[in-house]
């Protein structure tokens, strides 16, 4: 799970989660001049409100946040993880609104005294709040552009090392590889150290030729590969034009872009795996 393919909608969804765990354990009735002796339930007392209202809220921004960091979809049932969980949301919201309007049940309902029960305490109406923030936020997520950023910012890539010089426990791109020490600026055992953004290669050793990397060409003008991060969790489509996602670019993690494709770009994922990203709006360059 990729906690950075999270967006501010997620981390309200989270909040109400938090919330509404607080508010389960505060008081389920109010009752007018009760005395302090008196000990009334929490949440946890009443089976209707923890199946309905605490239960059914948590299991759904679990099934929400969860569905968000995967890299791929999971389904059940044709849904995805994240519709059933904006379900229990609305279902836990519905439910927390129905037992502060009647909180006791049927119970007040005995021999006509309708008006003899109590009122909902601290807990409940708490647990309403958090239910229907956790049920809007899940809904307006993909709907709303500031719920959708993302909610912990893409790191930045590692600066760029002197001529000669060796990045330090890797260079954190995707597909990195660690470099055994170099003497001199030449990597031992007759490997070659990788390039990396900035990085300028060692000279080549005497009768050694070694060729260079050509720029890639798209849309008719020179192209440099370069490394690049989303904003938002974007589909990677197939080069031969398929409708079918092969993967999911997520915010926080940094793919390089080989080639310009028309107005999008074909992008090399950590597996290597190649595609077109078609929406490059608002992507970050390393």
């Amino acid at each position: 799970m990729n906690i950075r393919s999270l967006t501010r909608g997620d981390g309200v969804v989270i909040g109400a989660a938090v919330l509404l765990f607080i508010a389960s354990f505060l008081g389920l009735y109010s009752i007018d001049g009760a005395p302090d002796s008196v000990d009334l339930p929490n949440l946890w007392g009443s089976g209707p409100v923890v199946l309905g209202v605490v239960l059914a809220g948590i299991i759904g921004a679990a099934l929400v946040v969860v569905s968000r960091g995967l890299p791929q979809p999971r389904k059940v049932a044709g849904l995805d993880l994240g519709q059933f969980g904006i379900a229990f949301a609305v279902f836990a919201a519905w439910s927390a609104l129905g037992n502060v309007f009647d909180p006791a049940g049927g119970a007040d309902n005995i021999g006509g005294a309708s008006d003899s029960g109590p009122d909902a305490g601290t807990g409940l109406i708490l647990a309403l709040i958090a239910t229907v923030v956790m049920a809007a936020a899940a809904i307006a997520t993909p709907l709303v552009p500031a719920l959708k950023a993302a909610l912990l910012p893409a790191p930045r890539p590692a600066q760029p090392q002197p001529y000669g010089g060796q990045p330090q426990g890797g260079y954190g791109y995707p597909g990195a590889q660690q470099q055994p020490p170099s003497y001199g600026g030449q990597p031992q055992s007759g490997q070659q150290a990788a390039p990396y953004p900035g990085q300028v290669q060692g000279q080549p050793q005497q009768g050694e030729q070694r060729s260079q990397p050509q720029p890639a060409h798209g849309g008719g003008g020179e192209f440099s590969p370069f490394w690049f991060a989303v904003p938002v969790p974007r589909p990677l489509f197939a080069e031969d034009g398929s409708p079918t996602p092969i993967a999911e670019l997520a915010p926080g993690t940094w793919y390089l872009a080989v080639e310009q494709r028309g107005p999008g770009l074909v992008a090399q994922t950590q597996d290597g795996r190649r595609g077109v990203l078609q929406d490059t709006s608002g992507i970050q360059r390393g």
